[in-house]
């Protein structure tokens, strides 16, 4: 009779947990084999699912930008009557299984939140923890120890297999290295303890039962500066371009007392992938090979008439779409996303193709989806070129490509959706509301960053070439975003970049650029000067109907800042309502950036250290900025002003050496 009351009130504390008292009192053990009885006891969003045998999957590696969230559906009591965070500790097993053949995701990770399903959070390498705009508040309230299977330079990380403690950002922590792989599929328990005492954060690992008494990982953290007095606990994981199915077999958890290991012979199986398999496996392939051989020889005719009907139709796969990384989406998907393409979702257009609003069918996530025209002028070039590189590139500032989709000569590219569309559309034409000075300042640190990571901090130096107000996007937040990669080069650190095509838009290319034919770092900053300048000053590079003085932007300021009255250029929609001393810094950065010798221009990294005020940019730095002269004498091509008015600034003009202009076609 006492072991049927015991019974009972365990389980009456799953369901409604009491506030404990400072004593040893178990809380959660009821998955310790596995969530088939999880009922109500579990939340679960996104694509998060409890499969049929009690393996619980997070997330599946044929869907992408996928959050799965798993949380214990009853808010646990973390803090004693003092205020302070008592000890715990939790086990879980799990596994990783990347998509085949290709890098595997972000990885997962335990969660102490004060919310189940954490909202707004996003895909991909925040792995549905956090977002771009509340990265790094501390009024997130959230814990996390992760599992990482992906490295993401831009947040310190040096490898794609560690664990590491979040505290209300995807930057960790702390962080170390697991000896074993953590996408091997194999099975994995991890144990979590805190010792509220000590403030130390305990983490260990091992493809085994029993307890290590090795510790992987220790944090010594306050929690009780972190956590609020009632929090949610469970499991997270996310896939972004590259994709990951991640489960949990078990799980315990127990306050103020040691969690319970779990038996890893007692969990429920999950179908891993084997290159050779056992014998019963290999009996089963010759079977199922027979019956397949069987069935092919009776359907052959009437596949090769399918096959012959849908050829047209088929998405056709050339050589190098095997070697690139982003998703493949089927065209269907990418269809039905955009409710077949409709103009009701055509957000934008040029002549590199429309762009639709759409929402994909599997995750409910917006997307962006520019459509290539079949008889696009460099549509297939600029296609590869986005693909392969943005494809791979991951930073807060760059959008992010989804994927892609080829059907014929039909292509397709995927981004995430950006509310707030395009900076030119906040600058120029009368625009629905004005951006503050903060909003700008940020914008243009944002830029800065994005550039940076492109030109130094990734593997290769990646030149971007068109640099302009209707490339940066901006999310909801206003945070802003580089976009179109279509004319992007790269090249190993160090190297000499290749003589190319002279490619651009007018107002924006470098002088240089018509001599030597080399796109490099030099002549983005001078692209990413012109920006500084329009985004201050809410006027175009290049005015055709102005006055003669204030027909190049740069000159205009050039004279107005030679005179003494550099503030008279900023934009007086902001009504006076600025930052004196940082518009000055901005708009002597856009100067020296724009300066005709390539060798007096800054590096993307002195930039950012000047806008972050880790450099003072004294005023005699910004006055070599003297041009070298106009038209022919100053290495300019000579194109006139009309030949580009209506589709200024989103127009990508190339170039010969000589500078003959060749051909123009407008970008999205």
């Amino acid at each position: 009779m006492a072991e049927k009351v015991f019974s009972l009130w365990v389980f009456l504390l799953l369901l409604h947990p009491v506030k404990p008292a400072d004593v040893a009192t178990p809380l959660l053990d009821g998955f310790s084999s596995g969530f088939s009885a999880a009922g109500n006891n579990l939340t679960l969003d996104g694509v998060a699912a409890v499969e049929s045998n009690g393996v619980l999957q997070l997330t599946n590696y044929d869907t992408t930008m996928a959050p799965g969230h798993a949380f214990y559906s009853n808010p646990i009591q973390f803090k004693n009557s003092s205020g302070e965070v008592m000890s715990f500790s939790t086990s879980f097993a799990f596994a990783i299984i990347p998509q085949p053949g290709k890098q595997g995701g972000d990885g997962l990770a335990f969660a102490i939140s004060p919310a189940k399903g954490i909202p707004g959070a996003n895909a991909g390498s925040y792995i549905a923890l956090f977002n771009s705009s509340n990265d790094g508040n501390s009024s997130n309230r959230i814990l996390a120890v992760e599992f990482d299977t992906y490295m993401n330079a831009e947040y310190g990380e040096t490898d794609n297999n560690h664990v590491a403690v979040d505290i209300n950002s995807i930057k960790s922590n702390k962080s170390a290295q697991v000896p074993f792989n953590l996408t091997s599929g194999q099975v994995i328990q991890a144990w979590i303890n805190y010792n509220s005492p000590t403030n130390q954060l305990d983490v260990r690992v091992a493809m085994d039962s029993a307890k290590p008494s090795s510790i992987l990982l220790s944090d010594k953290v306050n929690l009780s500066e972190i956590l609020n007095e009632s929090m949610y606990i469970g499991f997270s994981a996310a896939t972004g371009l590259f994709t990951s199915s991640h489960y949990i077999l078990g799980w315990s958890f127990n306050m103020n007392g040691e969690a319970k290991s779990l038996n890893l012979s007692q969990l429920p199986k999950i179908q891993l992938p084997s290159a050779t398999g056992t014998k019963k496996n290999r009996k089963g392939l010759i079977v199922g090979v027979s019956v397949s051989c069987a069935l092919a020889v009776i359907l052959l005719s009437a596949l090769t008439f399918y096959i012959v009907r849908r050829k047209k139709m088929a998405d056709a796969v050339e050589d190098w779409e095997h070697n690139i990384g982003p998703h493949r989406f089927p065209y269907e998907e990418l269809k039905k996303a955009t409710r077949g393409f409709k103009e009701k979702e055509l957000i934008g257009s040029g002549g590199f193709g429309r762009v639709y609003k759409g929402i994909l069918p599997n995750s409910d996530t917006q997307v962006a989806v520019k459509r290539i025209p079949q008889d696009s002028k460099r549509g297939l070039q600029a296609f590869i070129s986005e693909v392969a590189t943005i494809g791979r590139l991951r930073h807060r500032n760059l959008v992010q490509l989804l994927g892609w989709c080829r059907r014929e000569a039909d292509l397709l590219l995927v981004y995430e959706f950006m509310p707030n569309g395009s900076l030119d559309n906040h600058l120029f034409d009368e625009p629905k509301s004005i951006l503050s000075w903060e909003q700008r300042f940020k914008i243009i640190k944002g830029v800065a960053s994005g550039l940076l990571y492109l030109h130094e901090e990734w593997e290769k130096t990646v030149v971007h070439r068109d640099i302009k107000a209707a490339n940066v996007l901006l999310d909801s937040e206003f945070n802003a975003r580089l976009s179109d990669f279509g004319l992007a080069k790269l090249y190993e650190h160090g190297s000499n970049p290749s003589t190319t095509r002279v490619v651009g838009t007018l107002g924006y290319m470098a002088p240089e650029l018509t001599r030597t034919s080399k796109p490099t770092t030099s002549s983005d900053v001078y692209a990413f000067g012109a920006l500084l300048l329009e985004v201050v000053c809410g006027r175009r590079p290049i005015n055709p109907t102005a006055s003669s003085e204030e027909l190049m932007l740069v000159d205009w300021v050039w004279e107005k800042w030679a005179v003494g009255a550099v503030l008279d250029v900023v934009d007086a929609r902001m009504e006076g309502k600025f930052d004196e001393a940082e518009a000055v810094l901005v708009l002597k950065l856009g100067l020296i950036c724009s300066n005709d010798d390539a060798d007096v221009r800054p590096s993307m990294r002195m930039v950012v250290r000047y806008l972050e005020g880790e450099l003072e940019l004294r005023e005699e730095v910004a006055m070599p900025y003297k041009k070298k002269g106009r038209g022919d004498g100053g290495g300019r091509s000579t194109v006139e002003f009309e030949d580009y008015t209506q589709s200024f600034p989103t127009t990508s003009s190339v170039y010969d050496v000589g500078g003959r202009h060749i051909e123009e076609s407008p970008l999205w």
